[in-house]
């Protein structure tokens, strides 16, 4: 990013748990090393302080002449496509003289699978060729056809990491996660590694580690459930390549913000059904 008044404006989705915000503002520290010269600054769309409106407003009145919100989420979903573009044009209402731009979400790249790769490893779950241990790949849910099919694609690109792969979503547990540790156990799993694909500890996260731990339970399964993809390396280095990739916010108007879905094989397990998570998309904190 260039000097100057150029700034950068982290936005997470926010939650009630403490724990979320200590992440963001984590991850945010990192993202700082990879723009030196300019403000970065973080904000919550729910939940937390502070909100977009509030944050942009400080950077204009420290001079920041342009600010590029980078959303902290995985999936091109609600929240990008509608929530923030709209928290943004009201935010060059207030502030005419101030350039905002929006940048596309993290996912999908192969950076974040990078990162699951790495909770995986941190927590000692499976090895290559490792038919015994089953992937669970939990995330939030959502009825965003790309959204599924971005993460469908990220489970594909696990194989490999240990035995068959199944996808949950948290919006939909314990009934989701049941069905996917069956579907794993099925093709020949004795033990469960629960990667979870969100960004920060809080009420989702916990409810697919609840769930997992009582379906794994029942079967006599075992499991190693790995940490939050939470301020890992990969997602700051993502964080900042979006940054060069965001579109002035008059040309945001709802609709998706172009990023490649890369091409992976059909996984070997069916994900556990997640359609129906939508209701709770925008009430349930992450």
């Amino acid at each position: 990013m260039t000097a100057g008044g150029t700034a950068l404006l982290a936005v997470a989705h926010g939650s009630r748990d403490p724990r979320h915000a200590a992440t963001v503002r984590a991850l945010t520290a990192r993202l700082r090393a990879h723009a030196p010269g300019a403000r970065v600054a973080f904000a919550f769309l729910d939940h937390n302080a502070p909100t977009v409106g509030a944050a942009v407003d400080r950077l204009a009145a420290e001079g920041a002449s342009e600010v590029t919100a980078v959303p902290l989420l995985l999936g091109n979903a609600y929240h990008a496509k509608v929530d923030l573009p709209a928290l943004l044009r009201e935010s060059a209402v207030r502030h005419p003289g101030l350039t905002l731009r929006q940048a596309p979400v993290l996912g999908p790249s192969p950076l974040l699978g990078a990162a699951l790769r790495r909770r995986l490893a941190e927590a000692g779950a499976g090895s290559a060729g490792d038919r015994s241990t089953g992937l669970l790949l939990g995330w939030a849910g959502s009825s965003d056809p790309g959204a599924v099919a971005a993460v469908r694609d990220l489970a594909a690109g696990l194989h490999g990491v240990a035995g068959p792969v199944a996808t949950a979503a948290a919006g939909q547990a314990p009934a989701s996660v049941t069905e996917a540790v069956e579907l794993l156990r099925a093709a020949g799993a004795r033990r469960i590694a629960l990667a979870r694909y969100v960004i920060a500890p809080g009420l989702l996260p916990d409810r697919l580690a609840d769930a997992a731990r009582a379906a794994c339970a029942e079967r006599g399964l075992g499991l190693t459930v790995a940490q939050v993809l939470g301020d890992a390396p990969e997602l700051a280095s993502l964080a900042a390549a979006r940054a060069y990739s965001s579109r002035p916010v008059a040309a945001i108007t709802g609709s998706s913000v172009p990023v490649p879905v890369p091409v992976g094989p059909v996984p070997v397990v069916p994900e556990a059904a997640d359609a129906g998570a939508a209701r709770r998309e925008r009430r349930v904190s992450a």
